[in-house]
């Protein structure tokens, strides 16, 4: 992936919870409910995954153009895994032709325990 929205920090060593982002993405004009579509379509597919604990995606209601999503995975591995699933290029291949500029996405370390 050319975007270093999508270039993933190593994790810490002493890091044993599972591996979370949250990020947004802005449609561009007329695009929100094709972006909708597209995100959605990755929902059922991911939640499929190995490795994936949490996969949500969210459509601000103040700000119907705005989406935010949620994704925690057991390990780095099964998040890199994840990005290069043939489903995940092509969206991200073709996210600019409904993105008001790119995603941005936080790389989150995760502070409270995390249930089994």
């Amino acid at each position: 992936m050319s975007s270093p929205a999508f270039t993933l920090p190593t994790q810490d060593r002493d890091e044993t919870g599972p591996y979370a982002l949250a990020g947004q993405a802005r449609a561009k004009a007329g695009m929100a409910d094709a972006l909708e579509a597209a995100l959605l379509a990755l929902v059922e597919p991911t939640r499929a995954e190995d490795g994936v604990l949490q996969y949500h995606v969210h459509r601000d209601r103040a700000d119907p153009d705005l989406f935010i999503f949620y994704e925690v995975w057991a390990s780095m591995v099964h998040l890199e895994a994840h990005l290069s699933q043939p489903y995940v290029m092509d969206f991200l291949a073709k996210r600019h032709t409904m993105l008001a500029g790119d995603m941005d996405v936080r790389w989150l370390r995760m502070a409270s325990p995390y249930p089994a």
